[in-house]
């Protein structure tokens, strides 16, 4: 039997390499997008701003607000990735049912994260230019109800990930813990309706820690994902 026809070619074994590594890194290329995305994103207007900081915003940081919608764009497509190769390591290790988990969360997070974006370039493109102070105002609050609505999805990718890559013996006993942790800790983020102050939706809490939380943990299940990855599989 010529077993030569069953192997694959050297260069489409090295293809198969390269591409699982560059999804095994997926999480860490979200978490860079998301960071320069927020840096040029600049400084969303709070939940009932004034007219004129809306505009001042919207309106005279055009050019920034879309070019951040370009690297969240390429954000959602690597989480997303991040989602697939989770999954794929996790039905590796006879971890299906969680792997199914977290590419549906990857997917309804990634969902969400468009709308958003969606929203604000909008808005930046031709909505704040308009003189409509109310449908502005009212759509800028509700980017902030959904950011809060994004804790769901997030809390549900990170327990995936958290238990399924500890059943599958990827992660140590102390980050499961952290990983539990993490999990209650963006949940908690689902319940910040305060009218202001630390706890509202445009507050500390969820603006900059319940996502810092998140990708911290999708920074250490990259690296269990690196630490542990096979070779070359057809599926890639």
């Amino acid at each position: 039997m010529n077993t030569a026809a069953l192997s694959p070619p050297t260069g489409e074994s090295a293809l198969g390499v390269s591409f699982e590594r560059v999804w095994s890194t997926s999480g860490i290329q979200f978490a860079f997008l998301c960071i320069v995305a927020y840096l040029v994103y600049g400084h969303q207007p709070e939940v009932g701003a004034s007219a004129s900081a809306l505009a001042a915003f919207y309106h005279g940081e055009r050019t920034r607000i879309l070019v951040a919608a370009v690297f969240s764009g390429m954000a959602v497509l690597y989480i997303l990735w991040f989602g697939a190769a989770l999954r794929t390591a996790l039905a590796t290790a006879g971890q299906e049912g969680w792997g199914a988990a977290a590419t549906a969360a990857s997917a309804t997070l990634g969902a969400l994260f468009l709308l958003l974006i969606s929203v604000s370039a909008m808005l930046a493109y031709s909505i704040a230019g308009s003189d409509n102070a109310a449908l502005v105002s009212g759509l800028n609050d509700f980017e902030w109800a959904v950011t809060v609505l994004t804790s769901f999805p997030r809390a549900m990718l990170i327990m995936a990930g958290t238990f399924g890559l500890w059943r599958a013996g990827l992660l140590s006993n102390a980050l499961f813990g952290a990983g539990v942790g993490a999990i209650v800790l963006v949940l908690l983020g689902g319940t910040t309706w305060m009218s202001g102050g630390f706890w509202a939706p445009d507050g500390a809490y969820s603006r900059f820690l319940s996502p810092l939380i998140g990708l911290v943990w999708v920074l250490v299940a990259s690296g269990a994902l690196l630490a542990h990855r096979p070779g070359a599989r057809t599926g890639w």
